[in-house]
């Protein structure tokens, strides 16, 4: 709340995914080597982009990409792929509206794929897999939010 009353940052949506998708390929992440992002995952999920069902966050310091994530939304689930940060709070700016906007959109299902400790500082939680395979068949039940997306004006940052 701190970080978005100061302003510091601004975010958009689905407006360079790509750059965003490279960021996250070649960004250092502590403990880990390489990448799973290859240029041929980069351009299937470029693909899914053009076909409306892979979006992008990004966070700016002015008119400087510093942080923000992508993922692909079937039904009214979302599933997180990746996500980086040049800036401390970048990220999780980027989540923050992510969230706000799949909230005002009444999606409610968001797929984190790997649980770390930053994600559980932002109230992510792993559940049984059953209940994710009952969330998720519920969710995939209705129409993929499709398109270009852009921040809502109202996103539901703390609902």
């Amino acid at each position: 709340k701190r970080i978005i009353k100061k302003k510091v940052f601004t975010v958009t949506m689905d407006r360079c995914f790509v750059r965003v998708i490279r960021k996250c390929a070649t960004i250092k992440r502590k403990h880990e080597r390489g990448t799973w992002i290859t240029d041929a995952m980069i351009a299937a999920y470029i693909r899914l982009h053009r076909a409306g069902v892979a979006h992008s966050v990004e966070t700016w310091e002015g008119r400087r990409l510093v942080g923000g994530l992508y993922g692909v939304s079937l039904g009214k689930a979302f599933f997180g792929e990746s996500m980086f940060s040049e800036k401390p709070d970048a990220s999780k700016m980027a989540l923050v509206f992510l969230v706000g906007a799949l909230r005002s959109w009444g999606m409610d299902l968001i797929d984190c794929q790997v649980a770390s400790e930053h994600l559980a500082r932002m109230g992510a939680r792993s559940i049984p897999r059953a209940e994710f395979l009952h969330r998720l068949d519920a969710a995939l039940a209705y129409e993929t939010r499709g398109g270009t997306w852009t921040v809502p004006e109202q996103p539901d940052l703390f609902a």
